[in-house]
């Protein structure tokens, strides 16, 4: 392991006591302790992941947080747990009446985080380019197309007309199932981008028997009627093009530039079934709150958010089996830790809210079930702050900032950032859908005014290598442990832009607000 202080950090330190208030010590002391093998990778449900909402739970207490679950500090969720039972699965195209069997794992998995049906499912192949339906940009994947009963086949990414975080929200999966579902779609085949795949195919299907998870409460269920799902290996995906008129190395060179993409029949069907087991299962969110002074204000809650959970115990990789999740987000739920132990002393105006949610990994599942059913009244919550995987693993000169153009939080962002020397910048890789994929998201689709921002890099840079490589070799991986180089001053200094902020709109008379031209402003009331 090797920890290193940043020189930003310390020409700020320089500047004389008090300066900052972290150092990066402390939060790597709480991101040991939650990534420690003990805790067996913190899988949803587990005895790991339990273990760690008790250490949260201590910390809390002696910081002088409040509980505010439903049971003390503790919010429980129940879920359903569901596996493909791969040896009972198959999957084939067929061509002219001739089966070509995939192999599972090596061309193609099945997703079960939709609910699949048992029985065998054969239907046509229609390739529908992004899959798109953007009634605010006139963009639809599936004018003209005929796709009741069939099964479409998608590759990720969204063309570059439409703005990132309006096709990244499109993308999502309760979105797009809602508009393939009127069309009379019956399954999906989603390709990956092979220009923004976080991570190799090989890791990616290492898991495909690692459980899935759902809210267990028919309210939240986005997929009903979607009857199989698969991920298709994109070294492998020429085979679903065989006999069109395009290749995958084309449409695939296309979706790299964020180009238009044809739309077609394929002249192959699918046949497929799924044998999935199914548990139930409960897990919790893990709530404090730091009450606020000002009578007018205190009702109101900043929320401070990360999620808890990681992936548990998996496939082994170079004999490591613990997938830790130091970084993700072992690192967010530390800095939540640290800095509210920072706050005790301070007095502000709203109260603030941490919330450690579960399931994360699972799909969001944890933040989805909180947005929906807080523990305080949801009129209350004025913003989310969310921290995930923030990797501190270069020195803070940039700071990457999910929804800095969509509501004022940006803008204080911004200037807190630019005091501190640190240069803000919007999402500069739109294809990962950063935007939709962390907890800030559920927040956002409930109205609150909610951002994310993480240390950044510039392009072409050897930092932008350093980061590429760590998707590559530890984001979801076990090599994302404690023994990995991390940047103290980086973390301290991304600590200090939160604290700030979080102190910032506590103290603020006025709520948070979305800019009049953000496309999520329609779900503020």
């Amino acid at each position: 392991m090797k920890l290193f202080v940043s020189l930003a950090a310390v020409a700020l330190l320089a500047q004389g006591p008090g300066a900052l208030h972290f150092d990066g010590k402390s939060w790597w002391a709480h991101v040991t302790a939650l990534a420690g093998d003990d805790m067996e990778g913190r899988e949803t449900g587990s005895d790991g992941l339990r273990k760690a909402e008790a250490y949260v739970v201590e910390q809390l207490t002696k910081a002088g947080l409040q509980p505010a679950g439903v049971n003390g500090f503790y919010q429980p969720v129940r879920f359903v747990s569901r596996q493909i039972v791969e040896e009972d699965s198959s999957a084939a195209l067929v061509r002219a009446g001739k089966a070509e069997p995939l192999v599972l794992g090596e061309d193609a998995f099945f997703s079960t985080r939709a609910d699949l049906v048992p029985e065998e499912i054969a239907a046509p192949l229609v390739f529908i380019g992004y899959g798109l339906s953007v009634p605010e940009a006139n963009h639809d994947d599936r004018a003209g197309l005929d796709l009741k009963g069939k099964v479409v086949v998608i590759l990720a990414g969204s063309p570059a007309e439409i703005p990132s975080a309006l096709a990244a929200h499109y993308q999502s999966i309760g979105e797009r199932w809602k508009a393939l579902r009127a069309a009379g779609v019956i399954g999906i085949v989603n390709i990956p981008n092979p220009a923004s795949m976080d991570i190799p195919w090989s890791r990616m299907s290492l898991n495909r028997a690692h459980p899935s998870m759902d809210l267990a409460d028919p309210e939240f269920d986005e997929t009903a009627g979607l009857k199989t799902q698969l991920t298709f290996n994109p070294a492998q995906a020429e085979k679903l093009f065989a006999g069109s008129d395009h290749a995958f190395a084309e449409l695939a060179a296309l979706a790299k530039d964020r180009k238009p993409l044809p739309r077609f029949p394929l002249p192959a069907s699918l046949r497929a079934r799924a044998t999935v087991r199914k548990t139930t299962l409960e897990s919790a969110n893990v709530v404090a709150r730091l009450p606020g002074s000002d009578p007018a204000l205190l009702d109101e809650d900043v929320v401070l958010s990360a999620h808890l959970d990681h992936l548990g115990i998996g496939e082994p990789i170079e004999g490591d089996r613990i997938y830790n999740g130091a970084m993700d987000d072992g690192s967010g739920s530390a800095a939540l830790l640290d800095i509210a132990a920072s706050l005790k002393t301070e007095k502000l105006r709203r109260s603030v809210l941490l919330v450690f949610v579960t399931a994360e990994e699972k799909g969001l599942l944890g933040s989805k079930y909180f947005a929906a059913h807080p523990t305080v009244e949801p009129r209350s919550m004025v913003a989310d702050v969310n921290i995930d995987m923030f990797l501190p693993i270069a020195p803070l000169k940039v700071l990457r900032v999910l929804g800095l153009a969509d509501s004022d939080l940006g803008d204080r962002v911004r200037a807190i950032a630019q005091s501190l020397g640190v240069r803000p910048i919007p999402d500069p890789e739109p294809l990962r859908n950063l935007f939709i994929r962390s907890d800030q998201y559920n927040f956002i689709r409930h109205g609150i005014p909610s951002i994310k921002f993480d240390v950044g890099v510039d392009p072409g840079t050897p930092e932008a290598q350093l980061f590429k490589d760590w998707l590559t070799r530890r984001y979801h991986a076990p090599s994302d442990d404690t023994r990995q180089p991390v940047d103290l001053g980086a973390a301290g200094l991304y600590e200090e832009i939160v604290r700030r902020l979080l102190v910032e709109v506590a103290n603020d008379g006025a709520r948070p607000r979305w800019k009049p031209d953000s496309f999520f402003r329609r779900y503020g009331s």
